[in-house]
Formats: structure tokens, C-alpha cells, sequence
């Protein structure tokens, strides 16, 4: 069994990356690109894909795959940076449940709405199957689906509070968003709204980029988020405050 720091490291990692590494193959020849996930509320990353994109292609192929998410170091060694690699099938999403998991997508990569809608792309999913985390030079372990996934229940009932959560937190707490994105995530002065929530964390967005603020545990219903946004609002104006 996989250690709890590394599990909820791992999560971190596909929860905030605004980009990985896709490894795909084509008549077994490997092949590696850059791409732009989000996930999905139960953790599966998403991608918007082009079929004018080789991996696309390859993808329709044979959607066995893998995704790499690299964090940061401070270190001139790349090797203590902490990074997982996710394996599993990737799939396109049927037409029936694109519209709001496009839209997740493109809360974390606001940008991409000039070419979203164009006719060759499509949404993309990536079902896990499994991970392997390093948290650091020398410092690997294995991570089974299961540990990785969370409680759908819990994800359920965050999904079906999110959108009442989100209007009433950029209506009446708009500053307290821009605490949490300015103070705790260190992001510049902007327009700041909250756009995405899930049972690890919340997405806020200025409609250019998006950061993520990372819950301190999972949470299984809105009270918990409420009580996660009032503390990271608190804690943003206290290093705002200085």
C-alpha cells in the first residue's frame, strides 16, 4: 500500500497541473507530446484533443497510455522534483456528457475558448488504472486506482452543491476570492472568481489563467468546503495584511 503523503501528493499533482506529458504509440513505436489536462470531478483527467494531432490518432488506435505530471523544485537536480505517472485507456467522452465537463476543462485553460469550439476537436478521458509517484530523487512507490480515486458519493454531493457554492461565493465574497488567489496563491491583482470545485480543492480564475487552491483533506460535502474557503480567505488577508 501506497503512503498516505505520497497518495495525496500524487493527487495534488493531477489535480493542479495545468500541463503533462502524453506518451501514446503508434504500431508500438512510443510517442510523447505536450498536452493540457484538467480532471474531472472523480480525478480522471481530461483532454480537449484535435484530430489533426498525432496523438489523437494514436489514441483512437490504442488507448492504452500514460500521462506524466511534474511538479517544481528548487533544486538545480530535476530529479528531486516530485512527479506521478498515471497510467490507464484513454476514451473519447460520450456526446451526452461533454457540455459540462468541457466546461471544467476550460475553467483551468480559460484561453483555450478562441479554439474550443472548433469541428476537429473533442473531449478525451483518461480512465486510471493506476500510478507510480516519486516524490523525489530516489524516492518512488506504487499507487493503485483504488487509492487514488475518491468517494463517489462524496463526489456526487460536491458536484450537485458546486454550482450554488460558486454563484454564491462570487457574488457575495468576491473579496475573499481575490484574498485567497493574491494572499495564498500568490497570483497577481486581477478579477478573480471561483470557477470549479472539487472534493480535493477549488479552481479561481481571472478569465486568463487559473490557479488551484488545495484543500487540507478531502472534504465529502459543501459545509466542508464553506469551512475550507473561510479559512484560506482568513489566511490570505493575514499575508496580504503582512
Amino acid at each position: 500500500m501506497a503512503s498516505q503523503d505520497g497518495i495525496r501528493e500524487a493527487i495534488g499533482l493531477i489535480r493542479g497541473a495545468n500541463a503533462a506529458t502524453l506518451a501514446s504509440s503508434a504500431e508500438g513505436q512510443p510517442f510523447a507530446s505536450l498536452v493540457t489536462p484538467a480532471p474531472a470531478p472523480d480525478l480522471s483527467p481530461l483532454l480537449w484533443l484535435s484530430t489533426l494531432s498525432a496523438h489523437t490518432r494514436q489514441l483512437a488506435a490504442e488507448p492504452r497510455c500514460a500521462l506524466l505530471f511534474t511538479g517544481t523544485t528548487d533544486s538545480p537536480n530535476p530529479q528531486t522534483a516530485p512527479r506521478v505517472t498515471v497510467t490507464g485507456l484513454a476514451e473519447p467522452v460520450p456526446e451526452a456528457e461533454v457540455a459540462p465537463l468541457k466546461a471544467r476543462w476550460l475553467a483551468r485553460h480559460p484561453y483555450a475558448a478562441l479554439y474550443a469550439d472548433f469541428a476537429d476537436f473533442g473531449l478525451w478521458r483518461l480512465r486510471i488504472g493506476g500510478a507510480l509517484h516519486v516524490g523525489g530523487f530516489a524516492r518512488a512507490e506504487r499507487i493503485k486506482a483504488g487509492e487514488l480515486a475518491p468517494d463517489p458519493v462524496a463526489v456526487t454531493a460536491i458536484l450537485a452543491a458546486e454550482a450554488e457554492i460558486i454563484a454564491h461565493v462570487n457574488a457575495d465574497h468576491a473579496n475573499a476570492v481575490a484574498a485567497i488567489a493574491e494572499g495564498m496563491l500568490g497570483a497577481g491583482p486581477g478579477a478573480w472568481r471561483l470557477v470549479a470545485v472539487d472534493v480535493d480543492g477549488c479552481d479561481i480564475s481571472d478569465g486568463n489563467q487559473t490557479v488551484r487552491l488545495a484543500f487540507l483533506a478531502r472534504l465529502s460535502d459543501s459545509d466542508g468546503v464553506r469551512a475550507a474557503l473561510i479559512r484560506a480567505a482568513r489566511e490570505g488577508r493575514a499575508r496580504l495584511n503582512g
